[in-house]
């Protein structure tokens, strides 16, 4: 299985989406900011605001996650536990934005999210398997049995 390109291509739309979703939160910052609207009694200023640090937190998240993708297809090693636990969020995070996508934007959207879920779950998924030894080489052997005595002798008669 090819695991390096996938966690590559993964880091690069997760960078892509980060730098989409900062750009959204911008533009609807600028936009409630200039239109001074309002929503329940908040101060405009307040949204603006509150959009802003909301699209920085949240692509700085993905951003976390690709430089986790990208560590990953360097040196080929599975991600560390908070690695893994980053890249298991953002799976859960993408399925949950898909599921709510489609009634809100669409089916593209809803295909947009999912591959990307598809290319966290993949990376992890492909990552595991080598690292644990349960599938990906055919050619490996089991490992010899030890040599020595036998653990429990069976008892001598007279």
């Amino acid at each position: 299985m090819a695991r390096r390109p996938v966690a590559w291509v993964a880091a690069i739309v997760l960078l892509a989406e980060a730098l989409g979703i900062v750009f959204v939160n911008w533009f609807l910052g600028l936009v409630v900011d200039h239109q001074d609207m309002s929503l329940a009694g908040l101060d405009p200023r307040a949204m603006s605001i509150g959009a802003w640090v909301a699209g920085g937190i949240f692509g700085l998240y993905l951003v976390l996650c690709a430089v986790v993708l990208v560590r990953a297809a360097i040196t080929d090693r599975a991600p560390g536990g908070f690695g893994r636990i980053l890249l298991i969020s953002a799976a859960v995070v993408h399925g949950l934005l898909g599921a709510f996508s489609v009634g809100l934007v669409g089916w593209p959207a809803f295909v947009a999210m999912m591959v990307v879920l598809g290319l966290v779950v993949l990376t992890l998924v492909a990552y595991d398997r080598r690292e644990n030894g349960t599938g990906g080489d055919s050619g490996a052997t089991p490992p010899p049995a030890p040599a020595g005595p036998p653990s429990s002798p069976e008892p001598t008669t007279p």
